[in-house]
């Protein structure tokens, strides 16, 4: 049986895919703040304009590419039970070819009613407008989980993480809760590998860690060779 290998990934491994988070410029996506464009209270004031903003975002997305940091994932599935815990909404993992992915916070090719959040759309690259409905009548939205939203896809994430024999961080801060927190479900024997160039602040969790200081696209191979090389 192959061991289980939990990743959680953030904004960081699909930077090198061309795809700007706000953390890069300030707390601004394309000049709009998070409370604008990433909030209900946003999507209340002014849900035109986030709406054109994450129809700007899906089509970016759709036309990204992935890059050796996601292959690197994929190419870990011949020897390891990988499962991906994602903060990414951009689907670069699915495009890459990895089989089991978990979205901590919604996906961009995706759209849902806003009075049905089980009522959802798998609409790729298309636009929604004011006036674009679900079945029951409600207003499509984006599907994503905005600031200030409940994470409905926390616990199974959390469950990943407590029968995790090997976990990687891979370009996150973590210091965006609740996914933050999923490190601490691992067990304290499971070794575990952070992959970001610069290091995150978790000084409670130093047992077993191993720090790759380096982007995805370098890491994340460095790592598949390491893993292959001692465990395989």
């Amino acid at each position: 049986m192959k061991k289980k290998l939990v990743v959680l990934t953030g904004a960081g491994i699909s930077a090198e895919s061309g795809i700007t988070t706000f953390r890069d410029s300030g707390g601004l996506w394309e000049n709009h703040s998070i409370e604008e464009v990433a909030t209900p209270e946003g999507w209340r004031k002014n849900p035109n304009l986030v709406l054109q903003f994450y129809n700007e975002r899906r089509v970016k997305s759709a036309e990204a590419k992935p890059n050796a940091g996601h292959l690197a994932l994929v190419a870990l599935e011949k020897y390891f039970d990988v499962r991906i815990i994602t903060q990414n909404v951009d689907g670069l993992h699915e495009k890459a070819g990895s089989t089991n992915v978990l979205h901590l916070h919604g996906e961009l090719s995706k759209v849902r009613s806003v009075t049905n959040e089980n009522l959802i759309y798998d609409i790729g690259a298309k636009y929604i407008e004011i006036g674009d409905l679900a079945e029951d009548g409600g207003q499509l939205r984006p599907h994503i989980v905005w600031f200030g939203e409940m994470v409905p896809m926390i616990e199974p994430a959390a469950d990943l993480c407590l029968n995790a024999d090997f976990f990687v961080v891979i370009g996150t801060s973590l210091q965006v809760y609740p996914a933050a927190g999923l490190i601490g479900y691992v067990s304290d024997d499971a070794p575990k590998y952070i992959i970001d160039p610069n290091m995150p602040e978790i000084s409670n969790f130093n047992q077993n860690l191993t720090f790759i200081s380096e982007t995805a696209s370098v890491g994340v191979p460095q790592l598949a060779q390491k893993l292959n090389s001692e465990f395989v």
